[in-house]
């Protein structure tokens, strides 16, 4: 019997995606009388993926720790998981059997001068450096413009989760704030992911979760997609509004920290606006 919390780890990400799935997007009958379990049943998942259901009892319950590829591959497909979500599930069942270990926690936050210059050189496109749990690290001076009162935090309250939810001006500075609040959760479930005993991550979820019932309810879900790109739209309180694509690079040799870099279609209002950032390049402009 697994006793050192990597089996229910494992239990708690399928309980949680298994109440996400009903009867009908499982392919079965919706039945009759009311259903007391949220999603499918233990015994309708355990027929669907093909094992018994005392075996998939035991697998939520962290008294089976040691599943096969076939059994893995068969609950994501019944749990309709794909992408960065099947390959948590495969993370967390190595984890389980001890066939991957965990990482050594790290306490190393300090930011390479290669990087820092590097930061410096993106200018005037708006960066920063974050840790794997979305601790902010370093930023230029547009990177720090682009969130407003972060810094003013102590260093190790500033991450960017956080803010989305307990600052004032996170919650008003994203567009729309839901869908940005949802895929940073998803996102932090994701980095978690081969450390999801980490001390660190425990007392920053521990804190979302008794400050903000938002953050709660989200976490519980247990959505997992870790995001390389895309775009964000801001309601800035200094410059105005504006669209800003984005990129996420890992660090090498860091233990996990990632640059996030921001910028926006050359001429556009939204450069101009990206660009008031910058004292530089303000002062820089016709």
């Amino acid at each position: 019997m697994n006793t050192d919390g990597r089996g229910t780890e494992l239990g708690r990400y399928l309980r949680a995606r298994r109440a996400q799935i009903s009867p009908a997007d499982a392919g079965l009958p919706a039945g009759t009388g009311l259903r007391r379990t949220p999603g499918l049943r233990r015994e309708e998942l355990a027929t669907l993926a093909g094992v018994s259901v005392d075996y998939y009892t035991r697998l939520e319950r962290g008294r089976e720790t040691n599943p096969s590829p076939g059994v893995i591959d068969a609950l994501a497909r019944v749990l309709h998981l794909s992408g960065d979500a099947h390959e948590r599930l495969r993370e967390l069942a190595e984890l389980a059997s001890g066939r991957l270990t965990e990482p050594h926690p790290t306490t190393e936050f300090t930011v390479r001068d290669s990087v820092l210059r590097m930061l410096e050189a993106l200018r005037p496109l708006p960066a920063y450096v974050v840790s794997p749990h979305n601790y902010l690290l370093a930023a230029n001076t547009p990177g720090r413009r682009l969130m407003p009162g972060v810094w003013d935090w102590p260093a190790e309250q500033r991450n960017v989760t956080r803010y989305l939810f307990l600052h004032p001006v996170g919650r008003e500075l994203y567009v729309p704030w839901e869908e940005t609040v949802a895929q940073s959760v998803a996102h932090l479930r994701a980095v978690g992911g081969r450390d999801p005993n980490s001390p660190q991550l425990a007392a920053l979820v521990g804190e979302l979760c008794l400050k903000s019932p938002e953050f709660a309810r989200m976490w519980d879900r247990y959505e997992v997609r870790e995001r390389g790109g895309g775009s964000k739209r801001f309601a800035h309180p200094k410059v105005g509004p504006m669209t800003l694509t984005y990129e996420v690079m890992r660090l090498a040799r860091t233990g996990g920290q990632r640059l996030v870099t921001y910028q926006a279609e050359p001429g556009s209002a939204d450069e101009a606006a990206m660009l008031g950032l910058d004292t530089a390049a303000r002062s820089a402009r016709p």
